[in-house]
């Protein structure tokens, strides 16, 4: 596990190889065992097999966005993708029921920070570290655009909200370096704390 955490990057250009899509249904599958809150079980994962990632990157994408974007070609050349959703409404079912109804979070506008989205993120990262340890490379593809073009070609229900992709592959060596790397951040040990220490 601590192998998998500190080798893991997001890798944005692949070679094209195909990841067989059994493979990766059976890691998202494995995935889904992160914690679910309430047992709701409200996160669900589609496979793109590696014959369907051109048409996903139509869906997730525009024509203007893949002529600009310096890494479109290399992240087209994926092997494969996982869109992750989620369902609010299992969770709010769930913690309607009698041994949670006393939570009052039956209903949307109550959660502070909501378990469906908790609950992906938490699967999403055990996919991650899944794809690693499996020698297979990936990047998180963010829902800033496009929610229900995606949703669409997912086949996703009406009431799933997108989380996010995953993009899945080999990466072929020429990944761009992200600028965000050259941020400074806090050190570690200003980010991890003892409650009661000055």
């Amino acid at each position: 596990m601590r192998e998998a955490l500190s080798q893991r990057r997001m890798v944005r250009s692949f070679d094209g190889r195909p990841v067989d899509p059994d493979v990766l249904e059976g890691l998202c599958a494995e995935s889904l065992r992160a914690p679910t809150a309430g047992n709701a079980a409200g996160v669900s994962m589609a496979v793109v097999p590696p014959d369907l990632v051109a048409a996903f990157f139509d869906a997730a994408t525009d024509e203007a966005w893949r002529a600009s974007a310096p890494r479109a070609d290399g992240l087209a050349r994926a092997g494969a993708a996982v869109i992750v959703t989620s369902d609010p409404a299992a969770y709010l079912r769930r913690y309607g029921e009698g041994d949670k109804s006393g939570s009052g979070l039956s209903v949307e506008s109550a959660w502070p920070v909501p378990y469906w989205h908790t609950d992906a993120a938490m699967a999403t990262m055990a996919l991650l570290l899944l794809l690693e340890e499996s020698r297979l490379q990936a990047t998180l593809w963010g829902a800033f655009r496009r929610e229900q073009q995606i949703l669409d070609f997912a086949g996703a229900p009406r009431h799933e909200r997108l989380f996010a992709s995953v993009i899945v592959g080999h990466g072929d060596g020429r990944d761009r370096r992200s600028a965000s790397l050259d941020r400074a951040t806090p050190a570690r040990v200003d980010r991890v704390r003892r409650v009661g220490v000055q």
